[in-house]
C-alpha cells in the first residue's frame, strides 16, 4: 500500500484511537482506492476526481448502494484532511466538499412487547444456562444495550448505588468507539443478574481476566478450545454466540424471525422510552446516541402514546358523529367491572 496511506492508518490508530475493526475497514477501502489510482500519486488528485471515485466508480464498477458508499466517503475525507492539515502536503483539502450519499431513513424493526414477554419466559430456569440466558435477555431488553456491549461486560462493569434509600444496580457497557456510559438496571433485570451471579454453576467456572476482573456472561462449551485452555477470556460470549442464543429461544417461543435481532430489542427499549414521554436528552443518554437525530426516530415509533393522544384530542372525539353512540357502548365498561 502507498506509504502515505500506511502513515495515515498509523496516525488514526495511535493518535485518534480508532478501533482495530475500523482500521481494517479503512485499509480495505484504501486498497480499493489505490487500485483505482492505478499508479497515480494521491497528492495530485483533485476534488472532481475524488467525486468520481466515491460516486460513479463505486456505484457502477463495484455496485455499491448509497449506504455502502458512506464509509468510503468518510475514509477518503479523513485521508485528505490528514494530508492537508496534519502533514501540510496539500495547499487545500480536495475532499472537503465530497458529499455523503443520501439514503432514505427507515424506521427500525422493533420487537413487540408481547413477544418480549414470551422471550423472557423461554429459557429453562432449572438449568444454569437458562438462568444465564434470562439474565442476558433481561439486560438486552431492560437496558437497551447493543449486543457488542453485552458480551464485553465484566463483573467490574456492574455498580451499585443507593437511590432514595434503595440499593440499585447500574451497568457501564463499552460499545461503539470504545465509549463507556452508565445505564440504570431495572429491578427485573437486577434480580435476574443477582440470581445468575449467585448460581452455584457460575462459581465453578474460572472467568478471571488478565486485569483481575471477571467475564460476566460465560459460555459452557467451546468445541474449538481445548479443555485445559477453556478459562478466562475464552469463556466470553461472542456476538455471534449471543445472537444465536437469542434466535434459538425466540424461534422456540414462536416469535417472528424478523423480530429476533438484538437491534429489535434495542428498538423496543427506545420506543418504550418514547411511549412514556421520557425527555429526549435523557433518551439520548440512555441509548448512547452521539446524534440526537438517532434518538428522535423513536418518537415516530411511539404509536401507543400517539394513538392515545389522538383519541383524546382529535376533533371527531369532540363532536357527535353517526358512530358516536356505538363507540360509547363499545368502550363502556360492563356493569360490575373494575
Amino acid at each position: 500500500m502507498n506509504r502515505l496511506m500506511e502513515e495515515f492508518l498509523l496516525f488514526k490508530a495511535d493518535n485518534k484511537g480508532l478501533a482495530d475493526r475500523s482500521i481494517r475497514a479503512y485499509r480495505d477501502i484504501l486498497q480499493r482506492f489505490e487500485d483505482w489510482l492505478d499508479g497515480r500519486d494521491p497528492l495530485t488528485i483533485d476534488g472532481d476526481q475524488l467525486l468520481a471515485f466515491t460516486g460513479p466508480y463505486l456505484h457502477k464498477a463495484l455496485g455499491l448502494a448509497p449506504v455502502s458508499r458512506t464509509p468510503y466517503v468518510a475514509c477518503i475525507r479523513e485521508l485528505y484532511r490528514y494530508l492537508w492539515s496534519v502533514r501540510k502536503m496539500l495547499p487545500r483539502d480536495p475532499a472537503a466538499s465530497i458529499p455523503y450519499p443520501r439514503k432514505p431513513r427507515k424506521l427500525p424493526t422493533s420487537m413487540e412487547l408481547s413477544n418480549a414477554e414470551r422471550l423472557m419466559w423461554a429459557p429453562d430456569f432449572n438449568r444454569f444456562e437458562g438462568v444465564r440466558d434470562a439474565a442476558m435477555l433481561a439486560v438486552l431488553i431492560g437496558c437497551g444495550v447493543r449486543i457488542s456491549g453485552l458480551v464485553r461486560l465484566n463483573e467490574g462493569h456492574l455498580t451499585t448505588q443507593t437511590i432514595d434509600g434503595e440499593t440499585r444496580m447500574a451497568i457501564r457497557p463499552i460499545e461503539k468507539g470504545d465509549k463507556e456510559r452508565l445505564i440504570p438496571v431495572p429491578r427485573e433485570a437486577d434480580l435476574l443478574l443477582r440470581v445468575y451471579l449467585e448460581h452455584p454453576g457460575l462459581a465453578e467456572i474460572d472467568r478471571a481476566t488478565d486485569d483481575g476482573d471477571q467475564v460476566l456472561f460465560v459460555t459452557t462449551r467451546n468445541r474449538r478450545c481445548p479443555a485445559h485452555e477453556y478459562y478466562g477470556e475464552r469463556r466470553r460470549f461472542s456476538t455471534r454466540g449471543a445472537f444465536a442464543m437469542l434466535r434459538r429461544h425466540g424461534l422456540a417461543a414462536g416469535i417472528p424471525a424478523a423480530q429476533l435481532h438484538p437491534h429489535a430489542l434495542r428498538h423496543l427499549y427506545g420506543t418504550e422510552l418514547a411511549e412514556e414521554a421520557v425527555d429526549v436528552l435523557e433518551r439520548q443518554q440512555l441509548m448512547g446516541h452521539a446524534d440526537p437525530k438517532s434518538t428522535s426516530i423513536y418518537t415516530h415509533l411511539a404509536i401507543r402514546k400517539l394513538t392515545g393522544s389522538v383519541d383524546k384530542a382529535n376533533p371527531l372525539g369532540k363532536v357527535s358523529t353517526p358512530v358516536s353512540q356505538l363507540l360509547g357502548e363499545m368502550t363502556r365498561k360492563p356493569t360490575g367491572a373494575r
